[in-house]
């Protein structure tokens, strides 16, 4: 194993690469107090990556933070590759980082597809986990994807408006998921690499501009746009890799793990009704409704909520 990484120290941050599967390469980062409590954290997408800016939730004194970018995403190799990318292969990604870092267990804090990977990985792995931290929770299902690609624009007029035109949708047209993710697919697995970017583009900023409750249209591009709407493009494909209902079918492997849900009010891309019935299935979970907030985890309240919340996990974890 020691053949497979490089280290890169930077103050208390070291960083480097691990091989995984399949020839795939997952590129890592540690900070924080190596005493501290394990916490990995699980950005979302799929097909997003680590920032810089994710550091700023995690107190370097009380957590040991293991942040990594995802198959495809960001850093790790080869990039945007969608081939042997499904949801079981991150799970064994995460298993293979945790051994190599020793960890025994850790606190998974996840938001948006972040919330379905700390969900997914949880259930199969549930001796592993100190808890649970999800913001903005994101299930997995069909119906979940439905709503993304034909209702949320609803409340998002403009941005859905430039989406579909960007797919090549005359204005007048209602197309169903299915006939976005067809007309996508052709676009984005193009041999033109200028029409695979421009189309990502489009989509990336499509999300991002709902992001947040105060619309805004941001838009998107280069390699963070093209690796988000590939990848989330190809889970979307294979209803990200998940039997119907079986995330919220098998929560109850998780009685006994601290699970702490924050969820924006005016979340549209991940509606609360998905937290509502997660904290439903798990009675000792507690749900956060944050007020005048959205899904972005760097709105003010949600931010505060999520740093809150990892105050909280300390003292469970602790307590027990």
């Amino acid at each position: 194993m020691l053949n497979n990484f490089s280290f890169q120290y930077n103050s208390n941050k070291k960083s480097g690469y691990i091989d995984v599967s399949d020839g795939h390469k997952i590129y890592w980062e540690t900070i924080g107090n190596k005493e501290g409590v394990p916490v990995v954290f699980l950005h979302g997408g799929p097909g997003a990556r680590i920032l810089p800016a994710h550091h700023n939730f995690f107190n370097l004194d009380d957590y040991n933070t293991v942040l990594f970018d995802q198959r495809g995403c960001g850093k790790s190799k080869p990039f945007a590759d969608i081939k042997n990318n499904t949801i079981q292969k991150l799970i064994e990604d995460m298993e293979v980082l945790r051994q190599f870092l020793g960890i025994e267990k850790w606190v998974l804090f996840g938001g948006s597809w972040g919330s379905t990977l700390a969900l997914y990985y949880s259930i199969k792995f549930p001796n592993r986990c100190l808890g649970l931290i999800l913001r903005g929770v994101f299930l997995g299902t069909k119906q979940e994807i439905d709503w993304f690609l034909c209702d949320m624009g609803r409340f998002y007029p403009e941005a859905y408006k430039h989406f579909l035109k960007g797919l090549n949708f005359s204005e007048k047209d209602t197309p169903s998921s299915i006939d976005i993710i067809d007309r996508a697919s052709e676009l984005i697995i193009n041999l033109d690499c200028q029409v695979s970017q421009n189309t990502a583009n489009v989509w990336s900023s499509y999300e991002m501009s709902c992001s947040t409750i105060e619309y805004k249209y941001r838009e998107i591009a280069g390699e963070s746009a093209f690796s988000m709407a590939k990848i989330e493009l190809h889970y979307f494909m294979n209803d990200c890799f998940l039997e119907t209902n079986e995330i919220l079918n098998n929560v109850k492997k998780l009685n006994n793990i601290p699970v702490l849900i924050i969820q924006g009010r005016h979340d549209i891309i991940c509606p609360p009704h998905s937290a509502y019935k997660l904290n439903n299935e798990l009675p000792s979970s507690k749900l956060t409704i944050v007020e005048n907030a959205g899904h972005s985890a760097f709105e003010s309240g949600i931010k505060n909520a999520l740093i809150n919340s990892l105050d909280e996990m300390k003292k469970k974890i602790n307590s027990y």
